[in-house]
């Protein structure tokens, strides 16, 4: 079954894989940023048409990620790549997960107390604080590269022993403590949502984005003198719910230089049609019908549920793309049937195609690999996570063009 889907999503793959120009296929590695200094490029574009459910056309393929929403024209250099993942990103936003609110810079104030970053963040009269412990590196000399795992760091800590990489986790349950297992709240009763009661129907998604992006904020307010952070080699990473938490995270933030998404499974990498697909023909597969609603708005269910999932304006795909031109890759387990990594990998060959087209491949990945426990990275994929993590935290050469592994997908 998967390896049909695969093929026709290769069909779809090459349509729209001929609209950018020779402008944006010879577009130099060197002219295309590997991160930003602002959390969003894009905010100067104002938010597409939403169209409701009914409005919205039938799409069996995935959606073309070059395609502008109005019909009108596709992005032909990478100029206009800015322009187009604004259009994702809102979409994303407003069909799925909720609103990610701007924050302006004078209501962030942050201090260091030891090695904990604290940040204070005032909207509406109202403040929220988030703290995280900075664990600095042995090696190597300060400003360090960060990694931020997401709830926690799943990857094995042996992978940055001998690296000058920092680790500070982001502990979402002060954002929204929504979480898989204990006593939480719900909807309108969390943190943020006194700063934002507009915003009560958000999904946790959208908040965790937010908040991280805070700590961020914070670690630019103090500078490297007093965190020893480099903020222009920042990572990403979480596993499972968390794993999905690290790409909309990095996703929204072009201040993250790499996302390293462990077993996202649904509702991450995975693509909705693909694993609706998927069901329909036996598989039992987290999916846009059978996922936790806490995650995302409640509404995507009702709008996009069943064959009603052809409706939605992008898929999953596109989420992966708005990380791009910044480093992303993405880790699997085929032996989990739930993680859906069949549709992770029609997600990430369509992905790949974005980094492709503006001459940078080599920033995207995917490694997807059985007979290990969830969440339990084996040492055949250190390789990969090693040469992502030395190439875009720490600029040293090392080969990421052609990391395409899958081995144990049935």
């Amino acid at each position: 079954m998967i390896s049909s889907i695969v093929e026709k999503v290769l069909i779809a793959l090459t349509l729209f894989c001929v609209v950018c120009t020779a402008d944006a296929q010879t577009k130099k590695k060197s002219d295309v940023p590997l991160v930003y200094t602002v959390e969003n490029t894009g905010s100067k574009f104002a938010a597409p048409a939403m169209p409701g459910i009914e409005a919205l056309p039938v799409i069996k393929e995935l959606p073309d990620p070059f395609a502008f929403s109005n019909g009108k024209g596709k992005v032909k250099s990478f100029k206009d790549w800015s322009r187009r993942r604004s259009e994702i990103a809102h979409q994303i936003q407003h069909y799925g997960i909720g609103t990610k609110p701007a924050v302006d810079p004078g209501a962030v104030k942050a201090r260091m107390s030891g090695d904990t970053l604290i940040v204070d963040v005032t909207v509406n009269g109202e403040t929220l604080t988030l703290s995280s412990v900075i664990t600095y590196p042995k090696v190597g000399e300060a400003p360090y590269a960060l990694m931020i795992g997401t709830s926690m760091l799943a990857l094995p800590r042996q992978l940055f022993a001998d690296r000058p990489i920092a680790i500070m986790n982001f502990r979402e349950k002060q954002v929204n403590d929504y979480g898989q297992m204990g006593r939480h709240h719900e909807r309108g009763e969390h943190n943020f949502d006194r700063l934002y009661p507009e915003l009560k129907d958000n999904g946790a998604y959208s908040e965790w984005a937010w908040g991280l992006s805070r700590l961020i904020d914070g670690l630019q307010q103090l500078g490297p003198e007093v965190t020893k952070i480099d903020t222009k080699h920042i990572g990403v990473s979480g596993c499972s719910y968390a794993g999905k938490m690290s790409l909309y995270c990095g996703a929204f933030d072009e201040r993250v230089a790499l996302v390293v998404a462990q077993e996202p499974g649904g509702g991450g990498a995975a693509a909705w049609r693909t694993s609706h697909e998927s069901t329909l023909a036996g598989k039992n597969l987290e999916d846009l019908d059978k996922t936790d609603y806490h995650w995302f708005l409640e509404s995507q269910k009702e709008n996009f549920h069943g064959d009603s999932v052809y409706r939605l304006p992008y898929d999953q795909h596109e989420l992966c793309a708005l990380v791009c031109p910044r480093a992303l890759l993405l880790l699997g387990n085929p032996d989990y049937e739930w993680l859906a990594d069949g549709s992770m990998v029609v997600s990430a060959k369509a992905a790949k195609k974005v980094w492709e087209q503006f001459g940078i491949g080599d920033r995207f990945g995917y490694s997807i690999v059985a007979g290990h426990g969830h969440c339990q990275l084996p040492e055949s994929q250190f390789p990969e996570v090693q040469a992502f993590i030395d190439k875009f935290l720490l600029g040293r050469e090392t080969n990421t063009t052609d990391i395409q592994v899958v081995s144990g997908l049935k």
